[in-house]
């Protein structure tokens, strides 16, 4: 006749499940959040002038910064409005690198 053992300690059963959670966390969540932030510290610190890309996939520079809006210069006379969390990257070195490069 087999017996079970049933006065185990309830807390060891659970270290799988908890050990799971931790590596979820530095696998995922860190990482995520890494990124999260040096996100909000760029679109901070935008300048007049930058090239820079939208979420969308809008090229343009910088021609004025507001509270949350930023107008990007598209062409020339060419202007539009778009939220400051809307932009996703910095161009200008990248731009002034390559052969074609971007007149705005």
């Amino acid at each position: 006749m087999i017996i079970l053992q049933t006065d185990s300690n309830p807390f060891i059963s659970m270290l799988p499940l908890l050990g799971m959670v931790v590596v979820f966390y530095f696998l995922f969540m860190r990482p995520q959040q890494k990124k999260a932030k040096a996100q909000r510290e760029f679109n901070t610190k935008l300048d007049k002038g930058s090239v820079v890309v939208t979420g969308s996939g809008i090229i343009g520079r910088i021609s004025k910064i507001e509270d949350e809006v930023v107008t990007l210069q598209l062409a020339d006379k060419t202007f539009i409005k778009v939220l400051r969390s809307s932009v996703s990257k910095e161009m200008t070195e990248v731009l002034e690198k390559s052969e074609h490069g971007l007149s705005l």
